[in-house]
């Protein structure tokens, strides 16, 4: 892995203001830690940073950091983006010895079409995307490769699959790293039968109270009256 040479300058403002001011002046805020060295605030001129990282390739960037007169080797650990515009907003380095290992976290590559995907109608799925390794910082790989080709559909690959050089792995060898599944067969929806309409309920006319009424009534009207004395 090459590394890139950078310069920038000490950070005299601290805190949240300070940062502010900085990404105001077109600068990017950052902080350098590591190999027993007092945190150091620095700033990069926002160009200058995009047109060293314009052709690298991969993740982890070792620059040459020039500051203030010094110069220290580093691995850019963090990059904090602005959510909305996508803008810079602060860098964390690292001070590393480029004859010491580091542990890093390298994106994996799946290459090729799985048989499973292309003769069975299977889907794809990764699983891990980035693996752990240990290495110098110059034999930090930009990607691992993981050839997918002869996947059938329910079968995987693992992380002791891969295959690597100058490295050692220190993700777990039995994690799965991708695997082919079956397509998803979508369930006809069930029809409910239709069922017949319940149908209401006549009315109970109770007339019975109301007939003896009226007939005990008849009855008292039609009672013969007495016939009077002569």
């Amino acid at each position: 892995m090459a590394v890139i040479s950078l310069r920038g300058e000490r950070r005299e403002g601290l805190g949240k203001g300070g940062a502010r001011k900085a990404r105001a002046a077109g600068h990017i805020p950052g902080i350098v830690y590591g190999h027993g060295d007092t945190p150091l605030p620095v700033q990069i001129t926002a160009r200058d940073f995009e047109v060293a990282l314009r052709k690298h390739e991969g993740g982890n960037v070792i620059v040459n950091l020039a500051v203030s007169g010094s110069e220290v080797t580093a691995l850019i650990r963090a990059v904090q983006y602005d959510p909305i515009n996508h803008d810079i907003l602060h860098l964390d380095f690292q001070h590393i010895s480029l004859t010491e290992t580091v542990e890093v976290d390298v994106t994996v590559h799946l290459v090729g079409t799985a048989v499973g995907v292309k003769d069975g109608g299977g889907i794809l799925e990764t699983i891990m995307r980035n693996i752990k390794v240990r290495c110098l910082p110059t034999a930090i790989p930009p990607h691992l490769d993981l050839d997918v080709s002869a996947l059938n559909i329910g079968e995987s690959l693992h992380v002791r699959d891969l295959k690597v050089t100058d490295v050692t792995i220190l993700s777990d060898p039995d994690a799965t790293v991708a695997t082919v599944v079956a397509p998803s067969v979508e369930e006809a929806p069930v029809v409910a039968e239709p069922t017949a309409e319940p149908t209401a309920a006549e009315p109970e006319v109770i007339t019975k109270g109301k007939k003896d009424e009226e007939g005990e009534a008849e009855g008292k009207d039609k009672e013969p009256k007495a016939k009077e004395k002569k």
